[in-house]
């Protein structure tokens, strides 16, 4: 079969788990089966700090401007890129592009396949009804391939078709987070002990029990610091918080940065409190980086932290227990260096970005020598 030509569409809200995902992807694809393109959605002329990671050799990437939140303009421009690239396939990823994509698929004559990274729980009514509509969308594409069990049930319960249903567990560019771990394995360990989390400041990451269980610790042994990469509608409010507590000078909010996995090279704890999730790719890096985690018990986390083998779960909003758990990993090396050992093992024989590749290149193979849409 000759090569085919994938869009990957998004629209992106910073440089976070689908984005990362999409380059994870791209950088495992055969060039000679699949040709990624990559087009994001731009805002206000705000450059997409994808963008800067995209160099997937023979792809090319590109830029659409939206100047409303749904836009036909967008849908239009998105259509005139599909002919003149001979796209075949267009790749979703999140609700707007769900929603957006598939027009323009339908428009073009092409397949359409949506990747759920997660739907949330947001508090904002307009975008709960955006939201709806994008899972609505999902049931008229011709493939929803959702990254984890939970999504499954999710896409099912939405009423998407379940011959439409594909699963293709999520993955990490290992060989990314390889060289760090190299260099970090011959580092030397030295100063304050390191908390560290990545991912969106939104309000289902409840970075407020990181902030309380982090300030319980630091009263009981203050050789410890926290460190936030991330960025979202919550940082202020979280930003304000920490100020109010007696560790305030123990904890950095480094917003978002090119160098995350560096700094995550240098955790001694990753820690996680989210109320939903899908398997989110910060926790996969950091178990692939071998850094003890500990979080919250809930669907998704659990499909990477097996409990006392490749970390530590409190059952949800039991903060207590998870900070005991935090405090087992900081001071007791031994049990933090197997779980972390055991972890990384884990991840390298289920999550690897080859694997997931592999699986996706045949996906699309069979999506165009099916020449029907279902």
């Amino acid at each position: 079969m000759s090569e085919i030509n994938v869009l990957q569409f998004i629209t992106p809200t910073g440089f976070y788990g689908a984005e990362r995902w999409i380059l994870a992807l791209n950088n495992n694809l055969d060039p000679e089966k699949v040709r990624s393109d990559l087009v994001v959605t731009t805002e206000q002329g705000k450059r997409p700090e994808i963008l800067n990671h995209f160099n997937a050799a023979a792809c090319q990437s590109f830029e659409i401007e939206m100047k409303a939140r749904f836009s036909m303009a967008a849908i239009r421009s998105l259509v005139a890129l599909i002919k003149q690239r001979e796209i075949k396939i267009i790749h979703t990823h999140g609700y707007k592009s769900d929603i957006m994509g598939l027009v323009a698929a339908r428009m073009a004559g092409i397949k359409a396949i949506s990747t759920p990274h997660g739907f949330g729980e947001p508090s904002d009514m307009k975008l709960k009804a955006f939201i709806a509509l994008g899972k609505f969308t999902l049931r008229f594409c011709d493939r929803v391939v959702p990254l984890s069990e939970q999504l499954v049930d999710e896409v099912a319960a939405a009423g998407v078709a379940q011959k439409k249903i594909h699963f293709i567990r999520n993955a990490v560019d290992l060989k990314e987070v390889e060289s760090y771990r190299i260099k970090k394995q011959q580092e030397e360990a030295g100063g304050k002990l390191r908390v560290g989390y990545i991912g969106q400041m939104i309000p289902r990451k409840k970075i407020d029990h990181i902030l309380n269980i982090f300030n319980q610790i630091w009263q009981q042994d203050n050789n410890v610091e926290l460190q936030l990469l991330g960025d979202g509608q919550s940082r202020a409010e979280m930003e304000a918080l920490a100020k109010t507590l007696p560790c305030a000078e123990a904890i950095h909010f480094l917003g978002f940065r090119n160098d995350r996995l560096a700094l995550l090279s240098k955790f001694d704890l990753f820690v996680m409190t989210s109320s939903d999730e899908g398997i989110p790719r910060c926790l996969m890096e950091a178990i692939a980086m071998e850094v003890p985690v500990a979080a919250y018990d809930i669907a998704g986390i659990d499909q990477l932290v097996v409990h006392e083998q490749t970390g530590l779960l409190a059952k949800y909003g039991d903060q207590q227990t998870l900070k005991d758990y935090w405090l087992k990993l900081l001071t007791d090396k031994t049990l933090a260096k197997t779980l972390a050992q055991q972890g990384r093992k884990f991840v390298n024989e289920r999550y690897s970005g080859q694997r997931m590749a592999e699986e996706y290149t045949a996906l699309y193979q069979s999506l165009v020598s099916d020449g029907r849409s279902d």
